[in-house]
Parts: C-alpha cells; structure tokens; sequence
C-alpha cells in the first residue's frame, strides 16, 4: 500500500506522500496478509488463485462519500487540478532512480499516460482492482515458484496491441538498471525472478528462484511493472520504431537493453520536448500530453485509442502550477482561474469558510503514507552519532508532535507512531502501533545525552566528552569531542513545515544541538539524500539531515512492509540505515506461512518503531491533493479518493 515512495508536504505529501510535503515518494515492500479476505476495490472480484496461500486483506476503511454536484451532467470542459509549490512533474519514464522517485511523478503524472500492469487504491481502499489492471488475476502453480498473468485488450496510441512482450521489454530492462530503479531492493524483485517469458502475445510467465507469497508477489513486486512499447525499443533517434515481428528489438541482449536505457533516460532529462517527442506521445492510458512548460503545467486531451474501462468525456485535464501556498488559496477565493480540484494548506484553515464559498467541498482525506526526516547514518563525521539508538530518541523526543499540530496544522494531521499509517483506517496496524513511546519530552533528551556520556550544554554545544562502548558511553565510532551541530536542509515553500523546523531548532537548543536550517525546493532536497556510504570519496555522503516534508507512500509496492526504505542496501534507504535485526524481520514478512503473516507484520512494524530508523513527524491530510484539506467543485462529478493518491480523470465529468 504507496511507494511507497517519497511525497512532499506541498510536494506531494510520498514516494515519492498525499504526502503533503513532497511527493516522492514512494515503494516499500513485502508481505502478505493472510487473515482477512481482500475484496478487490471497486468490482469484489475474488483473490489471486494460490496454492493454499494467505491473501492480503483490504482496507477497512469506508470510502468517503462525495457530495453529488449540482445541476446538469455534460459532455467536454476543462478540469484543473492544483499542483503544490514546488510539486511539479519532473519526469516522463516510469523507470525512475530515486531523484525523479515522487508521487507527483508516479500518480500524478505516468500512469496518465502509461498504465501499470495493476492498479491499485480505487474507492479508498488499499488493495488491487484487476476491472483497472491491463493484468487479469495471476495463476498461480501448485508449488508457488510459477506464475502466469493473462493480459485484458490494450492499445498503443500507435496502433499497436499491448502485449506480453511489452511486460518483457520492460523486464529487460529493469534486470540491466536494476540498480538505478528506485524500487530496487537486492535479492528481492526483479533478483528473486529466475526467468520470464512470453509464450504468446496474452500470456508472460514468471519462474521464481523459490516460492513466493502469491499476494505478497502481487502487492509488492508484480505492481512495479509498466508495460513499454515497442515503439520504444530503440537506441537512437531516427531508428524505425520495431515491432514484435520485425526482428529488430535491440533489448532482448543486455548490451542493447543498457543501450535502449541510455537513450530513453536522455530523452526523459529534456523535459521541453515531452510534448513533441513521437516516443512519449505512444501511450496505452487514457490521456496524451498535449502541453508541458517549464514551471510544471502539465495539460492532458483524451488519448482516442484508449481501450481500458472510463473512456474521457472531459476534453481537457490541466495540473497547474503556484508558485506558493498563498498564491493557491488566493485563486480558490477569487475564482481567478476556475480551479476545479485544489487544497487549503494547513496554516489557510481559518480562511475555509470563505473558501468554500466560492462553490467548493472540503474533505479531510489521507493517503495510506507515513511521514518522517532522515539522518544520514553513513555521513563520515556523524554517521556513528546518527547510529545510536539512544541519539535518534533523543532527537524524537524533542518532535512536539501535538503541538505542531494543533499550532501549525489547524488539526489538519495526525500524530505519526511508526512505520505503519493509522489513517487511513486499515487491519495491518498493530495494538502497539496505536500508541507511541517517544512522547515530546526536552528532559528526556538531555538525559539520554547526559547519561550516554555528552556534556549537554543548554543553549550552547553538546559534545561527547566520554567515548566508547559502554552502556555510559558516547557509542561506537564516536569520537572524543563529537559536536552536536549539523545541518538540517527541509523544503522550501509549506508554512506549517517551515514553523515546525524551528520549533525543532529551538527545542533542540535546550539540550546543545545546534540545528543549521536550510531550505530547497522539493526535489534538491531528496535528490541530496542519497543512499552512500562514509567511504565514498564524491562527497555525496556529507549531507546530514533533510527533511522533504511527507515521508512515504506505499507504492508501487503496496503492502506496508520494508524491503525498499528499511532493508540494508534497498534503494530507497536514504537514511542509510543498516540493521540485520531489521533485514530479518523485513524478510520474514515475506515469507510468513498464511497463518502467521499477520504476527510477522505486527514484529516488523513494533521493532520499527521501538528502533527508530527514521524521525517521525505529523502525517497531514492531503489527497490527492497535498495540503490540509482536499477541495473539490460542486460542479464536479466522478471524483472520488485512492488510497495511494492516483488520478483518475477519465471518470470525471462536469456539470452547468
């Protein structure tokens, strides 16, 4: 259930939120649920067929109900959508490393234009919807280690029909990137696939080096698939497009698929030819980009070949960009620009009455998403600092959680207790995940300093006056005279994030930690936490804390487990975290028997949240739209809330 993947409080509120800060953001990974049926989100269809196997269960969240517009349903119009500050499409190719790794990109912006192989999230639950998937049920051998899927008719814009081998095209290539897809976890997917195949143009098999969960390896690894277009399959401009029959698919060697890779990465960086480029105009969605500019406005038309379920009766699908908060809130009051879609950010809650005059509904929607920053474990001077357990409670406990929200969110948040969300409502959640042992405490902090052998010093800088390993000690790695000072970088532009980093600065002053604010927009800022090590020699390890805004949106691996930020290794691990408790446990909700999926979950997301991996923060309500409060037309229809944020504009409609 959203990259998983990073968001941003006005970004995307990850993913990668939704996550109101920034988007991002993205993809986490593992398990399967076993204890509860999961009901497919909007058609009931039954579960994957399995050997016996658990099946992962569906939210128990009742689908908001969405108030019925006014007047008389129509045909055409144009439906806006309001891009957070600094929230803007960046990225065209569904393949994407972690800098392009948003939920902006990933929900707002791809699957328009180019469909997963499943879908997931409609009608606000967070399980898989095959009547939205170019992927029928899998089948499922007796043994789990073979799985087939049958593909529903698709169609490129091109004429062409979307068939297996497009699934294997972009299995090629995935198995030559592999370590620049974000998603990227070793030994999960694609390392736990020993071959694939297409024996027709319906059916691709997968074999498995070992059994797997079949709603785990649903969830969590068949969902990061998009099929690619032949068309695609090229390593230079000017090449004729192939076709499944021609002889010419330069990605079926690994030297062609790194080539074919190369060239598409290239074409993706020039974002100004999106629009005109023939190889990103090939989709299988229900839209075409018919304008993109620079400041992020991204201007959908109805793709005419599209062959899914909810054919477009809007003609137009506009995401416009604002330059900040402000300059959102003054449209929505104005009707300047004839928003259709919009938010009211947290610190603008006092304004909604008059808001909401203006003919719109609020909801108060979250996305099934955590939020927290990072400490970069691996920085070469306080990377063993950052290490210790006892420091990242220290750190958590001066996060006045209650405070920021009832100050800075206008209630429009909730207190984050760990790994898993608590909104939406949902049966994965653990009794210990309700509760929270690092309440907000500036005592609690100075003692864990103090007794781990710092010399706190109000107001002043702490430092480590007695090394070592001992239980009184400052831990291993760190040195005699360690200072408590470093920078903490956040994004540029939501008020309530900007208020909450220097609360945090304040407080931690109170026990000597000298917090150096930076800001940046979105996507510098997740693009500077890059996954590293001390040893590197590039200087990409010496950022020390920073902080997007939303955290994580599970998907595209939808299950709420690990592998992609908390696994050692996993390509969205940021923060650098390494633990083999942690690895374990991860692994183990992997491979659970039915019975026992749920306990393995409950292990996982409790050691989590006792160890700290990550400085958890208010997650705030914003889907789709990252903010505090999602606003919506009274004179829209078709609107309704997915879990994990993604837009379904082909089944809006306008009313007059």
């Amino acid at each position: 259930m959203e990259p998983s993947r990073r968001v941003g409080r006005s970004a995307g509120r990850g993913r990668v939120a939704w996550h109101r800060r920034g988007a991002h953001g993205g993809m986490l990974i593992t398990v399967l649920v076993a204890t509860i049926a999961l009901v497919a989100a909007s058609c009931g269809k039954s579960t994957p067929t399995t050997s016996g196997a658990s099946t992962p269960s569906t939210s128990s969240t009742k689908a908001p109900v969405f108030a019925t517009p006014t007047g008389t349903k129509t045909t055409g119009g144009t439906v806006t959508f309001a891009e957070a500050p600094g929230a803007v499409p960046t990225y065209i190719f569904p393949l994407a490393p972690i800098k392009y790794f948003s939920t902006t990109n990933l929900s707002y912006f791809q699957p328009l234009l180019y469909r997963p192989l499943y879908w997931f999230g409609n009608n606000y639950n967070a399980s898989v919807d095959y009547d939205y998937s170019i992927g029928q049920q899998p089948v499922w051998s007796a043994d789990d280690k073979t799985v087939t899927i049958t593909l529903n008719p698709y169609k490129w814009a091109d004429g062409e029909t979307v068939t297996a081998r497009d699934v294997v095209f972009f299995m090629n290539l995935l198995e030559q990137e592999k370590a620049n897809f974000a998603d990227y976890t070793p030994s999960y997917f694609p390392d736990n696939v020993a071959s694939y195949s297409a024996p027709n143009d319906t059916t691709v098999v997968f074999n498995l080096t070992s059994p797997q969960d079949p709603s785990w390896f649903l969830y969590n690894e068949l969902s990061q698939i998009t099929p690619f277009p032949l068309a695609w399959d090229v390593t230079a401009a000017g090449q004729p497009a192939p076709t499944a029959d021609n002889g010419h698919l330069p990605d079926s060697t690994p030297a062609g698929a790194k080539a074919v890779y190369t060239y598409l990465t290239t074409l993706a960086a020039n974002t100004a030819d999106y629009v005109t480029s023939p190889t990103w105009q090939v989709v299988d969605g229900p839209w075409k980009l018919s304008a993109f500019t620079n400041t992020g406005e991204a201007d959908f038309v109805p793709n005419p070949s599209y062959s899914g379920p909810n054919k477009p009766v809007i003609d137009k699908f506009v995401e416009e960009p604002f330059t900040s908060e402000a300059a959102e809130v003054n449209v929505t009051k104005t009707g300047a620009n004839n928003l259709t879609i919009g938010y009211i950010p947290a610190a603008s809650v006092p304004q909604e009455s008059s808001i909401l005059a203006q003919g719109y509904t609020a909801y108060d929607l979250y996305t099934f998403s955590f939020n927290y920053f990072v400490l970069n474990q691996q920085n070469p001077t306080l990377g063993p600092t950052f290490r210790q357990l006892y420091f990242r409670q220290a750190m958590q406990s001066l996060v006045d959680q209650q405070g920021w929200i009832n100050a800075f969110t206008h209630g429009t948040a909730i207190a984050q207790n760990g790994v898993i969300p608590t909104e939406p409502a949902n049966p994965f959640l653990s009794p210990a995940g309700k509760t929270f042992p690092y309440p907000f405490s500036v005592s609690k902090a100075s003692s864990l300093l103090s007794s781990h052998g710092w010399k706190v010093t109000p107001n002043g800088v702490t430092t480590c006056t007695n090394p070592g390993t001992g239980a009184n000690q400052c831990g291993a790695g760190v040195t005699a005279g360690t200072a408590l000072t470093f920078n903490l970088d956040y994004q540029a532009g939501p008020v309530d994030l900007d208020q909450e980093m220097k609360d945090l600065k304040s407080e931690a002053s109170k026990v000597g930690i000298t917090l150096n604010l930076t800001t940046h927009p979105f996507g510098q800022v997740v693009g500077a936490a890059t996954v590293c090590k001390a040893t590197d020699t590039n200087g990409d390890c010496n950022w020390t804390a920073e902080n997007w805004g939303g955290g994580w949106v599970y998907s595209p691996d939808f299950y709420p487990s690990g592998e992609s930020i908390f696994a050692t290794g996993a390509g969205s691990n940021q923060e650098n975290y390494s633990d083999p408790m942690a690895d374990q446990l991860i692994l183990a909700t992997t491979n659970a028997p039915g019975d026992q999926a749920q306990s393995a979950l409950d292990a996982y997301q409790d050691y989590m949240q006792q160890q700290l991996p990550v400085i958890f923060q208010p997650n705030e309500a914003g889907n789709p739209v990252p903010g505090g409060l999602t606003i919506v037309s009274k004179k829209l229809g078709g609107f309704s809330a997915n879990a994990f944020a993604y837009l379904t504009p082909e089944t809006y409609y306008l009313t007059q």
